[in-house]
């Protein structure tokens, strides 16, 4: 298939809604074939897309989705409709800096009725989008396909349980896949794989439909053209397989959720990765531990803790998407005495942040937060961006926040902090460590390094991710300057001593406003006549594209702190 000759062969949804059902399963068919050799030449999310081709046609057969939004949740399972809604030639550039987003974008295109980086928000927004619609007198359907675990989010029951009294016009697609990146887990998912899920449903007096084959177009659009002539809440419940058409990803779905750039085959989560260094040090102290726990919202393969709660099931658990109850879960372990870690990417805290405060912070148990991805985090782009986790925690009292430099500061930071009486906050970022060894003996905590010392007058701090990139300047060795990795950022070590200094910049993978320089400044500001400067996040989203175009994009890349530096001692 030459994907540049059969970009302009895909239809839009008007010219999708007159064809007839053998059109509409050869048209199936050159989508599935397109999105598996465009998104394996080029990278993205991959098996979830697969596994919604014939929804997706299905749906722009039966429905105009300019009177009747579609909301995709989770996003990263729109690649098929962003190609049958004119968008087929940037699919070979979706992630890519400057390139179209993985997720649905309200500013990306017309068809897209709602950003959905996050799962389980897709009924209620498409609730706020019928009752809108309801005020201006308009019938319409708004549809949520819902799916790749989204179901098991909390946000999804809350919705569900004001749907009903609401009378709104809504269609909820329950894509039924048994998949999100792992496996799902709970009580939902074992009665959806006995579909004994109709019950369930018709509780919440929503009307139910299915189970179906969601691969069967001829099965969808005649059910979907009966549910629009429909005006209640109603569910349709189908069952897809995740990779569908790709034998490999059809029999490995969590292995070919995403695949990376120019190649055929996935690679797994290098061993030298943050997540598998973490995860390799969790299963060495759950190992010598039998009191420690750990609790992740559905992200094992992620946070690199399979292997963990495999072999001590009792103690380490995936909660599915629920991150407000894994918090608190969390938070009852410590309540008993017993040291917890809670592995959890920094994006995905934020959806915890009240329950941190309310039921951690206030109660001083000290559960340990392992803040997996944060800093920028490449192609997921603003909705996956960790960027304000230093912010977002410093100001709350009793709790003590790491940001190691490489992986033996990572397990110095893990047996300080699983012993501690505070709450501890360890932060690292995605991607390679680039000093992946780690020694089990050695626990030596140093709460700051001084990388460099000179004569000068300018001071650089950097933490985590921003010490790496201070490292890599070329011109790292010849410029005068001094140099300290901060480690723990709060409370501020003692051994910090910056009186002497006439200039200082901070650098951080974090966001400026609030950020470690902020905080740094406050401690310091009465006590020194400095010039401060500070690199990181600026005070808007960062799109999405590669790290290192969007560290250039935020200023603190190497050759931007490099430039600072010569700039500043002219």
């Amino acid at each position: 298939m030459n994907s540049e000759v059969d970009f302009p062969l895909f239809p839009l949804p008007k010219n999708i809604e007159i064809m007839e059902l053998e059109e509409l399963i050869i048209l199936s068919e050159n989508l599935r074939t397109f999105l598996i050799k465009t998104i394996l030449e080029n990278g993205g999310h991959f098996a979830a897309n697969l596994g919604v081709v014939e929804l997706t046609v299905s749906l722009l057969k039966i429905f105009n989705p300019l009177k009747s939004p579609i909301i995709w949740d989770v996003g990263h399972q729109s690649y098929p409709y962003k190609a049958l809604t004119g968008r087929a030639s940037q699919i070979k550039n979706i992630r890519k800096t400057h390139g179209i987003s993985g997720f649905p974008k309200l500013e990306e295109s017309e068809y897209d009725a709602f950003g959905t980086g996050h799962s389980s928000t897709a009924i209620s927004s498409a609730m706020g989008i019928a009752i809108a619609n309801k005020i201006e007198q308009d019938a319409n359907t708004v549809i949520a396909v819902v799916g790749d675990g989204a179901f098991t989010g909390g946000m999804t029951f809350e919705a569900l349980n004001n749907l009903k009294d609401s009378g709104l016009n809504v269609l909820i697609i329950l894509n039924d896949n048994q998949i999100g990146i792992d496996p799902n887990t709970g009580a939902l998912n074992h009665n959806l794989k006995i579909n004994n899920i109709k019950g369930w449903i018709q509780w919440f007096g929503i009307d139910y439909t299915g189970p179906i084959d969601g691969h069967n177009i001829e099965e969808l659009t005649g059910v979907l053209s009966t549910l629009k002539s429909q005006k209640e809440p109603r569910l349709l419940h189908i069952k897809t397989t995740k990779g569908k058409g790709h034998l490999e990803a059809e029999k490995a779905q969590t292995y070919w959720h995403s695949a990376p750039q120019f190649v055929k085959i996935p690679n797994t989560v290098a061993e030298s990765s943050w997540s598998s260094i973490f995860g390799s040090q969790v299963f060495k102290l759950a190992n010598t531990n039998s009191d420690l726990f750990g609790i992740t919202p559905a992200m094992p393969s992620g946070s690199g803790l399979v292997k963990t709660i495999a072999q001590f099931p009792n103690r380490f658990i995936d909660v599915g998407i629920s991150e407000q109850h894994a918090v608190t879960f969390s938070a009852g372990i410590a309540a008993k005495g017993k040291p917890v870690i809670i592995s959890i990417y920094s994006t995905f805290l934020q959806r915890g942040y009240d329950q941190f405060i309310h039921d951690v912070a206030i109660q001083k148990l000290p559960v340990v937060l392992a803040i997996d991805r944060a800093g920028l985090v490449g192609e997921d782009g603003p909705t996956h961006h960790g960027v304000f986790d230093i912010a977002y925690l410093l100001p709350i009292p009793n709790i003590t926040i790491f940001a190691p430099l490489d992986a033996q500061e990572l397990w110095n930071c893990l047996n300080l902090s699983i012993k501690s009486s505070n709450i501890s906050a360890i932060r690292y970022p995605r991607g390679k460590c680039q000093n992946a060894k780690w020694i089990e003996s050695r626990t030596n905590f140093k709460p700051i390094t001084k990388l460099k010392s000179s004569s000068s007058e300018t001071l650089i701090i950097t933490t985590g991710k921003a010490t790496e990139i201070a490292l890599s300047m070329r011109k790292y060795d010849d410029l005068e300057f001094n140099h300290i990795h901060i480690l723990q950022i709060k409370p501020v070590p003692e051994e910090l001593n910056l009186f002497q200094y006439k200039k200082i910049i901070t650098v951080e993978d974090g966001s400026i406003i609030g950020g470690m320089g902020h905080y740094l400044k406050s401690q310091y500001e009465d006590k020194t006549s400095a010039k401060w400067i500070h690199l990181g996040i600026p005070d808007r989203f960062i799109p999405h594209g590669s790290n290192a175009d969007l560290y250039l994009d935020c200023g603190f890349d190497s050759d931007s702190i490099e430039k600072l530096l010569i700039t500043i001692s002219d």
